[in-house]
């Protein structure tokens, strides 16, 4: 290739110097003219022909001293650039800028090479350049804004604005890839309408810049289809690339309709949106981290267990309100102090009673990057408390089978071995005390089977009319002999109306009642039963005045093989089923039974039945 080019330096200077945008002029050691490009011919108005080998009379008459001082300078080797004046061939002045270097041969000097081109080009040059430092100081102003806002769409809703500030936009908007479809999510100087609107990806400028593999884009041509068309006098849009992570996120668009964007204006554009993907990176970041603790606290507060959170000295930092409830100790009580109990170790069971009662079961995890420590405990007494009633059952029906059948099997055994010589009276005595035994273990066994039936829900009873007061009459009528410490009364209004249920299971329920009345007033005393019609019901209380019955308590005695009383909790007998059956069948009527304080001491049992009057039909229910 060298080869080719020997010879032809001439020609490449002169393609050199006509290609030149400068008007270039070399002048020998006397000023005449040996160079005059195109550009010099279009600047100054004389031809080459004109002007090579004479003296260019471009140098005004009164800066000739000074021009003539410039080449001087110029001769001892400095390279000169004066802003003058010139002068075109109209007689026009021209401000110029001047640059001038020595035209060597060897070591000596025998002419000046001489670049005019128009002051004003500077000028606008430096005005560019003045322009973009300025826009590039702002973009790092701007940068610094975005990033300080974390939620998502005011990030977007800045970014549109600042779009439009650096880039002279008539306004902006920030799109998001949302797989095959593009959705506006933020918008600036166009209508609020807009907000939200969504399009199909592949036929979007977003799609063509994509296929395009760059991060930004101009565009002219075709926008009349686009949702950006409400933009009045809109004629061109600039589009820059937004990636997240290494993937494209949206994209910014600056929509023009007064002014043309240039280069300056695209690279702005390219800088935000990689700036933008950066603070919609952290911003995506920071919400998620949001969400999450949303979540975590969610579950943390909705938690029926109780859950605390220790720091690596032990003491409490999260304490939810389930571990309020639990503990009866609450967070601003707890947090900063050690847990009111103790801890198992890390993947162990502990199980331990508080002072307030409750049972917990409480586990622990390390987490071993932070050294804290999560604390989870749920009440279990509920399970501890029927474990000890199973227990209870256990050995209260033991117990109670035991003794009737020790006395059936001993008078049995009697009869058996010594019938010939007990006497008549002695035979007698003997089988009544075996038929009384039986007679307790069969009510035993009525009582079993109908805890069984109503803990299932198995219950039948039969919805009909019958009289209470003649129930309660029956209940009561014998047992003024039963007990020389007790006193009964009985106080029944005439015309006390007809109730719904079973007069069977109301018998049930009557005696049960009774009998606890007795059976837990043992020092005797009065048993008061009393009925009255209240509203739509009729109700029967029986009153004693008994041991009585703590307030904590009076739900709980109707549980399945519970025992309350202010004592020795076996002194008084039965296996913990009569108030459960009581209420059970009282429930199955349609009615209910609780317990309150008697006033002056003792128990007042309330039951309520529903009066025949609220319903007219005769039906089975369970």
């Amino acid at each position: 290739m060298g080869d080719a080019w020997a010879g032809s330096d001439e020609e490449i200077a002169r393609a050199v110097l006509a290609g030149s945008p400068n008007a270039v002029v070399a002048l020998d050691r006397d000023q005449s003219v040996l160079v005059w490009n195109a550009a010099a011919e279009q600047l100054f108005g004389w031809t080459a022909e004109e002007m090579l080998g004479r003296r260019a009379p471009i140098v005004p008459d009164e800066l000739t001293a000074e021009h003539n001082a410039v080449l001087e300078r110029v001769r001892t080797g400095v390279q000169v650039s004066v802003r003058t004046k010139r002068v075109h061939k109209d007689g026009r002045a021209l401000d110029l800028r001047v640059d001038i270097n020595a035209l060597r041969l060897g070591n000596s000097v025998v002419g000046y090479v001489c670049a005019h081109h128009p002051a004003q080009a500077d000028e606008m040059a430096g005005l560019r350049m003045e322009r973009r430092a300025r826009l590039v100081r702002r973009l790092t102003d701007v940068v610094g804004d975005i990033n300080s806002e974390l939620e998502l769409p005011a990030v977007l809703d800045r970014i549109s604005a600042s779009l439009t500030e650096l880039t002279g936009a008539d306004a902006g908007g920030f799109v998001l890839i949302e797989g095959e479809r593009l959705r506006l999510v933020s918008t600036y100087l166009l209508p609020e309408t807009l907000r939200g609107t969504t399009t199909d990806l592949r036929t979007s400028l977003v799609d063509k810049l994509l296929r395009t593999g760059k991060t930004v884009m101009l565009e002219s041509q075709g926008l009349g289809d686009l949702v950006w068309a409400q933009l009045n006098g809109l004629h061109t849009i600039a589009l820059g690339l937004a990636a997240v992570g290494g993937r494209p996120y949206g994209a910014l668009y600056a929509l023009f309709a007064r002014r043309i964007p240039g280069h300056l204006e695209l690279e702005l554009l390219e800088l935000l949106a990689g700036h933008a993907g950066i603070a919609v990176g952290n911003a995506v970041a920071y919400q998620e981290a949001v969400r999450q603790r949303a979540h975590e606290r969610a579950v943390f507060d909705a938690s029926a267990d109780g859950i605390a959170v220790l720091d690596d000295a032990g003491q409490v930092v999260r304490w939810n309100p389930a571990a309020a409830e639990l503990t009866a100790f609450p967070a601003d009580v707890v947090i900063g102090g050690p847990p009111p109990f103790p801890l198992p170790s890390p993947g162990e069971k502990l199980t331990f009673q508080m002072e307030n009662g409750r049972w917990l079961d409480v586990v622990s995890a390390k987490i071993e990057e932070t050294g804290e420590v999560v604390i989870d405990f749920r009440d279990v007494t509920r399970a501890k408390e029927l474990e000890e009633a199973k227990d209870l059952f256990l050995a209260t029906t033991s117990h109670e089978l035991r003794t009737p059948i020790t006395i059936v099997r001993g008078f049995a055994g009697t009869l058996d071995a010594r019938w010939d010589k007990l006497s008549d009276a002695e035979r007698r005595s003997a089988v009544h005390t075996i038929a009384e035994r039986a007679g307790s273990l069969g009510q035993l066994m009525d009582h079993l089977l109908l805890g069984a039936r109503a803990g299932a829900e198995e219950l039948a009873v039969r919805i009909e009319a019958f009289d209470l007061g003649a129930r309660i009459h029956a209940a009561t009528l014998g047992l003024p002999v039963l007990s020389d410490r007790h006193r009964v009364e009985v106080v029944i209004p005439e015309g006390l109306p007809p109730v719904l249920g079973d007069a069977l299971a109301t018998d049930i329920v009557l005696g049960q009642l009774l009998e606890n009345a007795f059976k837990y007033s043992p020092m005797g005393g009065l048993i008061c039963v009393e009925a009255w019609s209240e509203d739509d019901s009729v109700v029967v209380v029986v009153d004693d005045e008994g041991v009585g019955i703590a307030p904590p308590d009076r739900e709980r005695i109707f549980e399945r093989f519970v025992q309350v009383d202010s004592g020795d909790r076996r002194r008084f007998g039965g296996v913990g089923l009569g108030l459960y059956i009581v209420r059970s069948l009282a429930r199955a009527q349609g009615g209910d039974v609780s317990a309150h304080a008697r006033p002056g001491g003792g128990t007042r049992m309330r039951l309520v039945l529903r009066r025949a009057s609220t319903i007219g039909s005769d039906t089975p229910m369970r």
